[in-house]
């Protein structure tokens, strides 16, 4: 094995030991925009959870349930970054489809007279800024994700 071989970081050799090109800055934000989603919803429900059972509702099962969603919902995001840093083909469509339904949910945070229109702003702010980046022509290319008629690499 040659120096220039062994030189080889993990981004530039796929593994195949192919040279692939640096990741896009655009991919990089993609997935870390996707990855700060995950994280807020998995401390969301955490949060959720032990406040629950810190209070101890009505309807223990309901609210234990709903923390335990937003957990779950939080790991979709959180393998779509990591899949997106990866350079993983797949992970651009649950990346793409969270962030089109958190547009709604944004959307309803800032129709709330309180302090959750910050936290709609910022949503907004994340959502429609991963949605531009997903569609980036760096991105799908760097994800190997070809246009409809375009041809395949030679």
């Amino acid at each position: 094995m040659s120096s220039a071989e062994s030189a080889q970081s993990p981004e530039s050799a796929d593994m195949s030991g192919t040279e692939r090109s640096p990741r896009p800055g655009r991919l990089a934000a993609a997935a870390a925009v996707a990855g700060v989603e995950g994280l807020a919803l998995l401390v969301g429900g955490l949060y959720m959870l032990v406040t629950v059972l810190a209070d101890g509702p009505e309807d223990l099962a309901s609210a234990v349930m709903g923390a335990a969603t937003l957990v779950a919902l939080g790991l979709i995001p959180l393998a779509a970054a990591r899949g997106l840093w990866l350079r993983r083909s797949w992970a651009r469509g649950p990346a793409v489809i969270t962030q089109i339904l958190a547009l709604p949910v944004a959307w309803q945070l800032l129709q709330a007279d309180s302090v959750m229109i910050p936290a709609g702003i910022a949503l907004a702010v994340f959502a429609v800024t991963g949605l531009v980046l997903l569609v980036s022509p760096s991105t799908t290319e760097a994800l190997g994700i070809r246009r409809p008629g375009q041809d395949a690499p030679r």
